[in-house]
């Protein structure tokens, strides 16, 4: 009497099949395999040209006088008011050079730009590396029109492999509850294919490197 098996049983049976059967791996090397070709820019010049390709903004600075004059620039030029800063880190400079800005959350429905931290940045594609630790929490860099990020040279990474090794560094076993990586302003094409900037979070990002950070 010829056996009654469903497509289910017989799929299940092939796979037993399979795994019993011991075979060589056809590609022995794979994981030592390099994901990207060798990269003979400049980490600096790659990031630059990685985040304007996706609308980002980018300002090398040398030090906090240079960023200072070139948010003040910014300031200027788009007319900015409501200016929020939750790190303390940053409060310290701009207040050093009475840049007008505000440490809490006050009016924070009309803010326009948000001035935060971050975790890394990734040239291999222009990506910056943030997560919920720093006093920016969640909603400085997701809410107002303009963010603007500040990063220290030292936390210029090639890869994103390289800016999580940066946050085991930083946190050791106690990693963020939220990692994230923002790549250009936020954008959605989900309306007739068209195109829209600030979508769902800011319309315009601004990514500040500092050499020096005093």
């Amino acid at each position: 009497m010829k056996e009654n098996i469903s497509s289910k049983e017989l799929m299940l049976k092939k796979i037993r099949k399979a795994l019993l059967e011991k075979r060589d791996s056809p590609h022995p090397n794979l994981e030592e395999t390099p994901l990207y070709k060798a990269n003979t820019e400049i980490p600096e010049v790659l990031f630059a040209e990685q985040l304007t390709a996706v609308a980002g903004n980018f300002i090398f600075c040398e030090n906090g006088v240079d960023f200072i004059e070139n948010i003040l620039d910014l300031a200027e030029k788009f007319k900015w008011r409501k200016i929020y800063c939750w790190e303390p880190e940053l409060q310290a400079l701009l207040a050093n050079y009475e840049f007008p800005f505000y440490k809490t959350d006050k009016d924070f429905e009309m803010a326009e730009v948000g001035i935060t931290l971050c975790e890394a940045l990734i040239a291999r594609n222009g990506s910056i590396l943030i997560s919920n630790q720093n006093e920016a929490g969640r909603r400085l860099s997701i809410f107002p029109h303009n963010h603007i990020v500040i990063a220290r040279t030292g936390q210029l990474v090639m890869d994103l492999k390289d800016g999580f090794q940066l946050l085991k560094n930083k946190f050791g076993t106690q990693i963020p509850s939220m990692i994230s990586t923002i790549t250009g302003p936020s954008r959605t094409a989900d309306i007739e294919k068209t195109l829209v900037l600030g979508a769902h979070g800011p319309k315009e990002l601004f990514v500040f490197l500092i050499d020096d950070f005093a």
